[in-house]
């Protein structure tokens, strides 16, 4: 089943709210990214901690769809927004020459979950978020784009000390487990199978996907994160070699070519390169072929002498 990405109930601007942000799906090396909120008029806290929320990682699947079915019933005054950042999203801010690292797109899209909850007219006056990087900055940083909230808490463990905040942390690994249960990818002429596992480089399930799934050639499809350093090496050790016009990195860190690292010490630069004889096309049979859409969105072009 897919979830809508926000719940339609009834707001009353009239009275403050309360609202909890989290993620799940951030250390993954595919799927998306997922961010939750939370929000209920401050009157009603103590009835979402008899809900019985708790941190989503120490509750099962079907506890968390239960509790997530709490949040959606009709008839309550608790709602829920999530935004869904795609493995293909991610990896293309993580390359970018300008670096945008995760904790920034962390930060940015806890920022645009309160904006999107003050639009629909919900007068919040205090948000607890679950940190990444250091709370305290994080806190500042919010307080100083929101001074009509009156107050904001990150902090770490948040999930584990603010009922609305494991209410939201659960909003966002339903969404992201469903998403993944039901992947449809992109790649429609290649035998894959969405048997993910948790997504952890760890998880056998896992292990198991990214070595039938990688082509020597090509990589991998676009539910992988290419900014994760399991990829990239993954695809430096078992792939044929390519230079690419972008950096490798993971999650947190600078390119390797940014640092003058490993075998990336010279900023890659666009390149053209001539294919072997063995894809070589005539004329003819090019112009008859639709391009494969990675070397569209790519902006690889064919070159011939």
């Amino acid at each position: 089943m897919m979830y809508p990405l926000q719940s339609d109930g009834p707001i009353d601007s009239s009275i403050g709210y309360i609202m909890g942000i989290d993620e799940a799906g951030r250390g993954p090396v595919l799927g998306p990214m997922v961010y939750g909120a939370c929000f209920c008029p401050i009157a009603d806290k103590d009835a979402i901690k008899a809900m019985g929320f708790a941190d989503s990682k120490t509750l099962t699947e079907p506890q968390r769809e239960r509790l997530f079915e709490k949040i959606r019933k009709p008839g309550h005054r608790v709602g829920y927004e999530v935004i869904v950042l795609s493995a293909e999203e991610l990896s293309q801010k993580m390359l970018r020459l300008s670096k945008y690292n995760l904790n920034a797109i962390s930060h940015d899209t806890a920022a645009q979950l309160i904006r999107n909850v003050l639009a629909k007219g919900v007068r919040l006056e205090e948000v607890y978020v679950d940190t990444v990087g250091d709370p305290g900055k994080y806190q500042a940083k919010l307080s100083g784009l929101f001074p009509t909230v009156r107050s904001i808490t990150v902090s770490k463990k948040a999930d584990s000390l603010y009922p609305v905040v494991s209410a939201a942390s659960i909003c966002a690994k339903v969404v992201r487990d469903a998403d993944l249960k039901h992947w449809t990818f992109a790649e429609k002429d290649l035998k894959l199978t969405n048997t993910f596992g948790s997504g952890y480089p760890s998880d056998p399930l896992t292990k198991k996907w990214l070595k039938e799934s990688m082509d020597t050639v090509f990589g991998f499809p676009t539910v992988m994160r290419f900014s994760w350093r399991t990829c990239i090496t993954l695809l430096n050790t078992a792939a044929v070699p390519v230079v690419w016009r972008g950096g490798d990195g993971d999650e947190d860190e600078e390119p390797e070519w940014r640092k003058g690292k490993g075998s990336s010490k010279v900023k890659p630069s666009p390149v053209k390169v001539r294919a072997s004889p063995y894809f070589v096309k005539s004329k003819a049979a090019q112009s008859a072929t639709s391009r494969y859409r990675y070397f569209a969105d790519n902006g690889i072009a064919t070159v011939q002498e």
